[in-house]
């Protein structure tokens, strides 16, 4: 299920404010992802933050593949926080991730 036309619009506002240079594929993702029904309740820019963070962790960094060696969540998060604000830095984003940052 998609947001409402308004939720789009403020889900589209803010990604590109987060991140002025990021890829036409990323973005796209990261915006389905912040139009999703769980982030439904979160307010646009938290929503983007969170799928941005999300997106990033996945695709972008060693997350998977810490995983795969038995990192527990938070242990492998840590350890690809420099990874995560590399690519923001690369997307010019205005936020960078912070290792006291509280998540989900």
């Amino acid at each position: 299920m998609t947001a409402p036309t308004g939720r789009r619009r403020a889900i589209a506002k803010a990604l590109t404010a987060l991140l002025p240079l990021a890829s036409y594929a990323d973005m796209e993702k990261i915006r389905t992802d912040a139009g999703s029904v769980h982030m439904k309740t979160l307010p646009p820019t938290i929503a983007v933050w969170l799928a941005t963070i999300a997106h990033i962790r996945h695709m972008h960094t060693d997350y998977e593949k810490l995983l795969a060696e038995g990192y527990d969540r938070d242990s492998a998060r840590f350890f690809v926080i420099e990874q995560t604000n590399i690519m923001l830095t690369r997307w010019r984003a205005t936020r960078l991730l912070d290792a006291d940052d509280e998540e989900e």
